[in-house]
C-alpha cells in the first residue's frame, strides 16, 4: 500500500509498505480521509515525539473510514462500516486509570499512521475509542473528533459559565475550536491571534471581539480592553505553546481569574512566575491534556448534530502523495486550518 512515512526532522517520504496485518482482536481500517493537525507539524518540524512516534514510522494520527478486516474474537464490528477512531487509548489498570484519569494512564497507547491507504487498530483502542460514524457523515467531518476530544475535555476543566468573559489566545485548530465552544457555552470571546484569516473564521465561531496581536503595543491590555472595568477575563485559554504566550495569558487574567495552559511548551521550557498576583489576586493556573473516552463520544455527538461545524476547519484538499509538500507549506505559512488528504486521489 501507499503510506507516508516519517523518517526525521523535515523527511517525510511517500513510499509502498505493506499492508498491515490483522490480529486477534484488532481492525483495519480502509482510510477514507486523513487530517493535518499541528501536533503533526511539530513532529514533522522536530523529526519524532517522544510519546507518539519514534521514526521510521508511517505518520498521522486524525482519521475515518471503513473497516475493512476484523480479527479473532471481534464482535461488535463487522468489514463494511464506517468508523472513526481517537489517537489513543488509556490501560485501565494503573494508577491513574484507577483513579478516574485514563489521560494520565501509565501506558497510555499511542497510534499513527494514518496518512496510508490502510491502518490496523489494536485491541485495546477497538475496545475503548473506535465509533460508529452516522450516515450523515463525511469521513472528513468525522475525523476532526480528536483534537476536538481534546477541546471538550479542557472546557471540563476550564469551567465556562453562560456570562463569562473568556480570552482565547490562538486561532489555530484548537484555538478556533474553544472559540466556538466558549460561544456556545454562553460566553463572551476574546479571540486573540496573529492572522487575519483566522481572525475571521474565529468570529465566525463566535468571538465577539478580536484582537490582532502584531498590530497592538501591548497584548495584555488589549484584551482588559474589552473586558468589565478593564479588569480583564474571567477565563484565558492559551493555545500556542510558548513560554512567553503563558506569561501573557497569566498576566491579564482578572483577580480570581481561571488561567488554562492548555498549548504545550517545548520540553525543559519555564516561565517567570508573579506570586504575589497569584497568591492575592488568587488565580487558578490549569494544564489540560489530552482526551477521554467520554470527551471522545461527546465530539462526535457536537459534530454530528452540527453545533460544531467540522468542515469549516477543513480549509485544503491533497493528495497522499501531496503530504510531504503540504506539510512544508504548512510550516511556511499556509493559513488553512486542517488539510484532508485522500488516500485514494490522484496528485495534481
Amino acid at each position: 500500500m501507499t503510506a507516508a512515512v516519517l523518517y526525521g526532522k523535515e523527511n517525510v517520504r511517500v513510499e509502498q509498505v505493506p499492508v498491515p496485518e490483522v490480529g486477534p482482536g484488532e481492525v483495519r481500517v480502509k482510510i477514507g480521509a486523513a487530517l493535518t493537525c499541528g501536533t503533526d507539524i511539530k513532529v514533522y518540524l522536530r523529526g519524532y515525539h517522544a510519546r507518539m512516534i519514534v521514526p521510521p514510522a508511517v505518520f498521522g494520527h486524525e482519521f475515518a473510514g471503513e473497516i475493512d478486516a476484523v480479527g479473532e474474537g471481534v464482535t461488535d464490528w463487522l468489514p463494511g462500516m464506517r468508523v472513526v477512531a481517537a489517537n489513543s487509548a488509556a490501560c485501565g489498570d494503573c494508577f491513574y486509570c484507577l483513579r478516574l484519569r485514563p489521560e494520565l494512564c501509565e501506558d497510555l497507547l499511542f497510534i499513527n499512521g494514518a496518512y496510508a491507504e490502510y491502518i490496523t487498530l489494536p485491541e485495546r483502542l477497538v475496545r475503548t475509542n473506535l465509533l460508529a460514524i452516522p450516515d450523515h457523515l463525511s469521513y472528513e467531518a468525522a475525523a476532526v473528533i480528536e483534537p476536538l476530544a481534546c477541546v471538550v475535555r479542557g472546557m471540563e476543566e476550564t469551567n465556562v459559565q453562560p456570562g463569562d468573559t473568556v480570552a482565547v489566545i490562538g486561532v489555530g485548530q484548537i484555538g478556533l475550536m474553544f472559540v466556538r465552544l466558549c460561544s456556545l457555552a454562553g460566553a463572551k470571546v476574546i479571540a486573540v491571534g496573529r492572522r487575519a484569516p483566522r481572525l475571521a473564521l474565529a468570529e465566525v465561531m463566535g468571538a465577539s471581539a478580536i484582537v490582532r496581536s502584531g498590530e497592538v503595543p501591548d497584548v495584555v491590555e488589549a484584551v482588559r480592553a474589552h473586558t468589565d472595568g478593564r479588569r480583564g477575563p474571567d477565563k484565558v485559554i492559551e493555545c500556542v505553546g510558548l513560554p512567553e504566550v503563558w506569561e501573557q495569558a497569566i498576566a491579564m487574567g482578572r483577580k480570581g481569574a481561571t488561567i488554562n495552559l492548555f498549548g504545550g511548551c517545548p520540553a525543559e521550557s519555564a516561565i517567570k512566575l508573579d506570586t504575589s498576583r497569584i497568591h492575592y489576586d488568587e488565580l487558578t493556573l490549569k494544564g489540560t491534556f489530552h482526551h477521554t473516552p467520554a470527551t471522545v463520544r461527546t465530539a462526535l455527538a457536537l459534530i454530528a448534530d452540527g453545533r460544531v461545524p467540522a468542515e469549516a476547519f477543513i480549509q485544503q484538499h491533497a493528495s497522499l502523495e501531496d503530504l510531504p509538500n503540504v506539510l512544508r507549506s504548512l510550516l511556511n505559512g499556509n493559513c488553512s486550518v486542517k488539510v484532508a488528504i485522500n488516500p485514494t486521489a490522484l496528485s495534481v
